[in-house]
């Protein structure tokens, strides 16, 4: 989500990439609760940072921390940030219960996105 959101806010400033610890899928959820704001994420594939070794970035952002903890440093990058949200793909409960986590974190990703990384480049 954190790259479809930064692809379509600041792509005029920065080229937005995405890993993980593990190359799972994107979550339908996540393409769902991306849809309802207008931004279709079906194109993006899961990847892991290996993917991106040697690769120079001016910023890494760990998203949870499971991903800190996995990923604490990732050398290429020239500023590490780290936001802790909640992992939406552990949410239990209905379909409607976990699209609504979906929707939560998506909503605090783009506040940071929007209040923290877009004043940056």
């Amino acid at each position: 989500m954190a790259e479809g959101i930064l692809r379509a806010w600041g792509s005029d400033r920065f080229e937005a990439a995405s890993a993980g610890s593990v190359a799972t899928e994107v979550r339908p959820l996540a393409v769902r609760a991306m849809a309802e704001i207008g931004m279709d994420i079906r194109g993006q594939a899961s990847k892991t940072s290996d993917a991106f070794a040697g690769q120079a970035f001016d910023y890494a952002v760990t998203v949870c921390d499971d991903a800190k903890e996995a990923c604490p440093y990732f050398p290429g990058a020239k500023t590490q940030l780290h936001w802790s949200f909640d992992d939406p793909s552990a949410a239990t409960g209905t379909e409607e219960e976990r699209l609504e986590v979906f929707r939560r974190v998506r909503d605090e990703i783009a506040t940071r996105i929007r209040d923290e990384l877009l004043p940056l480049g």
